[in-house]
């Protein structure tokens, strides 16, 4: 056996190596049958054998003795026939059918079902079944009832799609198996196509039973066979097209029905050891049912040998003899009268009893098969079918119908795991059925209804199923029902679950980039993991996957998650293995690598966030309904939601298919939409606690904030909310009302004094400090309300300036006195306008002016030669202003942001108006560089010219945070791209006009330059209706100094305009000018109109976050504008390196909660989600749809209460006419004996009394 699994494998490998699929392995496994000795059938007159073939296709013939009988009168299939390598198989194609082809193998009665099972799954790519149904009986030109039909169509396949069940069938046109062939087809045309594959009928036919069969042989193998079936609604032999698969077991025998039988039983016993799930990750082994439909009285025997196998049955009663025959047996046949168990159960029983027993059963046998001969025997095979019925279930599908026909193979099966199993409870057997078929309502219904007190331990292995299998609503169920997440998710199970990814799915091809990285550098280790693997019995070894992603660990999911979210976050995972944040990779990837040849002592820790750790891992395979799950269980609702958008929108870039895509954007959105409900819950509940949640430091996501994951995602929609806004503007104002008009702001700039006048508002900071200093008792306030302030706007409005002298403050005031000093109010009221965002802003809006008044009068009017003759004063002023500008770009590239430079250099370069800086600056440095030689003046003037028009270009971005020029702003920079395409068919249209216009008028001008002009420059003026027409038209010719001779043309003369074809030059101009000028333009003007109205609906939302960004920026910025931010670097300096003082700011609007306060505050964000989530229910149930939902599961409800009235009606009248038979014969008997002598009556008969007439009510 194990050297043919190796070939297997070995020819599996060379088949999917070759397009042309070579299995020539095949015949070298597969074997089949033909019939070598010929036994003489004595009804053909010696013609046939009792193989069905003819004399002359046999090698030998059984001989006879001397006194003229035959040996041998009876053919057996293994002793009168020989195995040879199987000359068809292959795949099928079905003539004029136009579907798919089928797969086809031709083996023998006696293959091992192991071969045939990995052959199925393994090369032909069939899905492994969670069911497998058997489909048995009902053979032949038998008529097949209407009901049965029904169930076959409506319950069979549609339970076989909701399981994703493979269906056994004869796999010939014919009798139940065409029926059920027809029943597939019919569900394949309505279903969506994902559910299409989820039905897998396989045929199993006898090989000689096969019409045409000769079309499918070919020893080398058919890719495909044509296979030409007889299109006829009658009735064939001929295989069904509907099957995806076929079986054609051959036992030598031609035209013979039941050689299939034996093998049919040995396969569904083989699968029936099988698991389930991916990788056979399931929790149970794969159910096998067989159905039997009809039957004729072979069919006991086949029935007893296979629940012998303890195979549970299903019997459809009403559809034909042998079920008949079986439900009379187990309905009729009182257990009572047979005790407990069986007579031959228990071995000694009454020979009379027996006696009696045998002759019930020979009298249901010979009413169903009156023309059987061996009816003894048929009594035989029943009583021991009577002694397995806890393994058959009978379905009465004429009165209970097809509906709930999955919810009746379910109890079929759970009817024998009682009896199979012995171990395992009939709950937990039930339970993994309706997990393995994702069938939540069955369980709801049935074993979760409070009956049943669920443990852990029982629950354990079908959550690791339903997680792996995606089965969101089974996990819900489970985690309501007893099972505790955090004893569950371990980090040794995290790790188990990521090396369950699909081995398609993008994380893990992400995920295996970053084990190749450590195992290259660990010098390629085959096997890191081997000492810390599960045991291969323990139920997390369903969990192992492929060879190559057992090495998955917990650093390469750090690794990725690390990739997408950036450096907002630090990395995952790290403090369970040990690791610090601030080591290099290198360095990580040697310590992880030392860690993993170990024990792995953290693999045995629960994870201390494990729902927003399988909230990471659900979102990073893209299944939505989990990850929502996920979501709501999780604490920290809008940063989960916000950090899923994010890991979301980056996968979605790297994602190829299209629609996985569309999938992972369009879930991204959703999280966005979900963070900005459950933040405008949160903002409408309380203001203050709304904006801590907004710059609260989260441990869970390695210390990031709302405002930081929302920027990185790109979530315009979270940052166009009113609170997030709010909080903008509070941030941006300062400790100064935000009503105070510009005005004011201006005359206060220019004129200091009026701080200390009512001219601005101010909150008083006594109320900033006391929100700090609040007593511990006032931490006990409810939740619900809004006068519990856990932070102070100074956390995040203070500058670097004043950073650790309020940082000191706090801690005096938490101290001990609370009469602290105070600054003096000159002094305070100085730092609360100078050091608010907004004033920064002011001062550098009106010094860039400034700027660049200074830098045009310098261009104008003060440029003086080169040295010794300059540069100017002025000139100096204005590099000086230059290298201030410079001194502050340098100190946002690598003094602001993350830890790592190179990160802060990428961040910088990212941003589109750095890019602009960083240009300006460049040419402002070249500009000087070439002004100050004399050979290169020129050339430094007019670089310099260039770069001020680039610096002008930058106040774009400086109005960006106006509310009327922002959103226009926007607009423009998508018009600009529009330009771009608008251009390149403008350049298509010009140079095509421009070399022939060039060509028909001049025929020789060399000049280059003037060829540029007359090919590019002239067309695209011609536009704007510039059109010399002294030039191109000989009729307005005007005499020109010209010539013809190429000598003097060559030499720099002007040369003459040829005249022939001159109308070709106006009929071009005419048609450049009409495509150009009416459809290039209109089309240019139809693009920037629907840029403006796709734009403007939603300009608001992109404006409000381009203003978060601005903001940011002039936080971090130092008070004092350039040219006199020299001085604040000077003292940030002195700070940082001569007194060693660590920012407080690197990282922007960040608030560090700890302990209680953290704790009120996550339980305060869980109660507001709780809330919307309600809120979302209850619209949902009154939704339309809900309703119509209902609506229907009611009317449907009724009409089964309908259908149960009819029957009851339709019983009480057969009960009505077998009282008034009964009435009628006691009457009789009554009269009999009143006129008979033989009895004599004390008293008279007894008359009928009228009975009051019953109410209609």
């Amino acid at each position: 056996m194990k050297e043919l699994e190796k070939e297997i494998d070995e020819g599996g490998g060379r088949a999917g190596s070759k397009k042309e699929k070579d299995q020539s392995w095949i015949p070298k496994i597969i074997k089949k049958r033909v019939c070598t000795t010929f036994v003489e059938d004595s009804f053909s007159n010696g013609v046939l054998c009792q193989c069905g073939g003819v004399r002359d296709v046999h090698d030998s013939v059984a001989t006879g003795d001397y006194f003229g009988a035959a040996i041998v009168t009876e053919w057996d299939s293994r002793q009168h026939s020989s195995e040879c390598a199987t000359d068809a198989f292959g795949e099928l194609e079905f003539a004029g059918a136009g579907r798919r082809h089928s797969h086809f193998l031709r083996l023998s009665c006696d293959t091992s079902p192991q071969i045939v099972y990995t052959l199925m799954t393994a090369h032909w790519g069939l899905p492994s079944p969670n069911l497998v149904v058997s489909v048995v009986g009902g053979e032949g030109h038998e008529k097949i009832k209407t009901w049965v039909r029904d169930v076959l169509r409506k319950g069979l396949v549609r339970a076989a799609q909701s399981t994703g069940a493979w269906i056994l069938t004869g796999g010939l046109r014919e009798g139940v198996a065409r029926c059920v062939g027809e029943a597939v087809r019919d569900h394949g045309a309505a279903a969506p196509a994902l559910s299409q594959k989820k039905v897998i009928a396989v045929g199993l036919a006898p090989w000689g039973l096969v019409y045409n069969r000769q079309q499918l042989v070919n020893p080398q193998g058919s890719f495909p066979a044509r296979y030409y079936v007889q299109n006829t609604t009658q009735d064939s032999r001929c295989l069904d097209n509907n099957c995806q698969a076929f079986l054609l077991v051959d036992d030598g025998s031609v035209s013979q029905r039941g050689g299939e039988t034996a093998f049919r039983a040995s396969l569904e016993d083989y699968i029936s050891h099988q698991r389930t799930g991916i990788w056979g990750s399931g929790s149970i082994e794969i159910p096998v049912l067989c159905m039997l439909i009809s039957g004729d009285g072979s069919m006991l025997e086949r029935l007893d040998i296979s629940l012998r196998r303890a195979t549970p049955w299903l019997v459809l009663a009403g559809s034909g003899p042998a079920a008949d025959l079986i439900s009379e047996l187990l309905d009729n046949l009182s257990p009572v009268s047979l005790g407990p168990a069986s007579p031959l159960a228990e071995g000694a029983t009454a020979e009379g009893f027996s006696a009696e027993l045998r002759d019930r059963l020979r009298e249901k046998v010979r009413r169903h098969f009156p023309s059987e001969a061996e009816l003894e025997k048929l009594v035989d095979s029943a009583l021991s079918i009577y002694q397995n019925r806890e393994l058959i279930t009978v379905f009465h599908g004429e009165q209970e119908g097809s509906d709930d026909f999955d919810t009746v193979l379910l109890k079929a099966l759970v009817r024998a795991s009682k009896r199979v199993s012995s171990k395992a409870s009939e709950y937990i057997e039930e339970l993994k059925l309706a997990v393995a078929w994702n069938r939540v309502d069955i369980a709801k219904a049935e074993l979760f209804n409070g009956d049943i007190q669920w443990k852990y331990e029982d629950l354990e292995d079908s959550m690791t199923d339903a997680l792996i299998n995606d089965k969101p609503q089974f996990v819900r169920l489970f985690c309501e029902n007893g099972l505790n997440i955090l004893d569950y998710l371990t980090y040794q199970r995290l790790e188990s679950l990521y090396r369950s990814l699909s081995d398609t799915s993008l994380a893990y091809i992400l995920l295996q980039r970053r084990l190749s990285e450590r195992q290259g550098l660990a010098g390629s280790c085959p096997d890191l993991d081997t000492a810390v693997t599960t045991p291969p019995n323990s139920p997390m070894s369903a969990l192992t996957g492929p060879a190559s992603a057992m090495e998955l660990s917990l650093y390469e999911v750090s690794r990725l998650l690390w990739d997408l979210l950036g450096d907002i976050c630090q990395p995952f995972y790290y403090g369970p293995m040990g690791l610090d944040h601030s080591m290099s990779t290198r360095r990580a990837l040697k310590q992880v690598n030392k860690l993993l040849l170990g024990e792995c002592m953290y693999r045995g820790q629960c994870c201390l966030s494990p729902w927003a750790a399988l909230f990471i891992w659900a979102v990073l395979q893209n299944r939505s309904e989990m990850a929502v799950y996920f979501w709501e269980m999780a604490g920290e609702s809008v940063l989960s939601a916000l950090g899923g958008c994010k890991l979301l929108r980056e996968l979605s870039k790297l994602e190829s298919e299209t629609e996985n895509k569309l999938a992972m954007k369009e879930l991204a959105q959703t999280f966005e939409n979900l963070a900005h409900d459950v933040f405008g819950e949160c903002y409408q509940n309380s203001e203050s606690r709304s904006f801590t949640l907004l710059i609260r430091k989260s441990p869970v996501w390695g210390g990031a904030t709302c405002l930081q994951m929302a920027t990185v995602a790109d979530a315009r929609l979270f940052f166009s909310h009113d609170g997030v806004q709010s909080l903008l503007s509070q941030i941006w104002w300062g400790d100064m009302e935000r009503s105070t008009e510009v005005w004011k702001l201006v005359l206060t700039f220019f004129l200091p004094p009026f701080l200390y006048t009512d001219l601005i508002s101010f909150r008083e900071q006594d109320e900033e400090v006391k929100s700090v200093a609040l007593p511990h008792g006032r931490d006990t306030d409810s939740l619900e309300g809004n006068d519990a302030t856990v932070f102070s706007l100074a956390d995040i409005i203070q500058n670097e300036e004043e950073a650790e002298e309020f940082r000191a403050l706090k801690e005096n005031l938490v101290g001990s006195s609370p009469t602290t000093s105070k600054r003096p109010f000159i002094v305070s009221r100085w730092r609360q306008f100078w050091f608010a965002p907004v004033t920064s802003f002011l001062g550098n809006v009106l010094m860039y002016f400034l700027f660049l008044c200074l830098f045009a009068y310098v261009l104008l009017v003060d440029f003086k030669p080169p040295p010794p003759d300059g540069p100017a004063m002025l000139e100096l002023v204005l590099y000086f202003w230059v290298f201030t500008l410079v001194c502050e770009e340098i100190r946002q590239t690598f003094f602001v942001g993350s830890s790592f430079v190179l990160q802060r250099m990428k961040n910088y370069i990212q941003d589109v108006w750095n890019k602009c800086d960083l240009t300006a600056m460049a040419l402002f440095i070249l500009a000087v560089c070439c002004r100050m030689f004399p050979w290169s003046y020129n050339f430094g003037r007019a670089v310099m010219a260039i770069d001020y028009m680039v610096f002008t270009l930058r106040l774009i971005h400086i109005f960006a945070i106006h509310k009327q020029l922002g959103p226009k702003i926007i607009i423009v920079g998508k018009m600009v791209k529009d330009l771009f395409f608008f251009l390149f068919f403008l350049a298509v249209w010009l140079m095509a006009y421009g070399v022939a216009n060039q060509a028909l008028l001049y025929s020789f001008d060399p000049r280059p330059n003037w060829i540029f002009r007359r090919v590019f420059y002239r067309p695209y003026l011609h536009i704007f209706g510039q059109i010399p027409i002294h030039e191109m038209d000989t009729d307005k010719v005007e005499e020109l100094n010209c010539t013809n001779n190429a000598t003097e043309i060559a030499a720099g003369a002007e040369p003459c305009l040829s005249t022939y074809a001159n109308w070709l030059v106006v009929i071009l101009l005419v048609i450049y000018l009409l495509f150009t000028n009416i459809v290039l333009v209109n089309l240019l003007i139809a693009m920037f109109s629907h840029t403006f109205s796709k734009v403007q609906e939603r300009s608001d939302t992109y404006w409000k976050f381009q203003r978060y960004n601005l903001i940011v920026e002039y936080h971090s910025r130092p008070c004092l504008a350039p040219p006199f931010i020299i001085i604040s670097h000077l003292h940030l300096f002195i700070k940082r390196h001569v007194h060693s003082i660590p920012s407080v700011k690197n990282q922007h609007f960040v608030l560090e909660l700890r302990g209680r306060k953290a704790s009120r505050l996550n339980t305060w964000e869980a109660i507001q989600k709780e809330n919307l989530l309600s809120a979302q229910n209850k619209r949902q149930r009154e939704s339309d749809t809900a309703r119509l939902k209902r609506t229907s599961v009611k009317v449907d409800s009724v009409l089964k209460q309908m259908a149960e009235i009819r029957d009851h009606d339709r019983r009480l009248r057969v009960l009505e006419t077998e009282l008034e038979y009964c009435c009628s014969a006691l009457s009789w008997m009554t009269d009999a004996l009143s006129q008979s002598t033989l009895i004599k009556a004390d008293r008279p008969a007894p008359l009928l009394r009228d009975l009051p007439q019953m109410s209609p009510s």
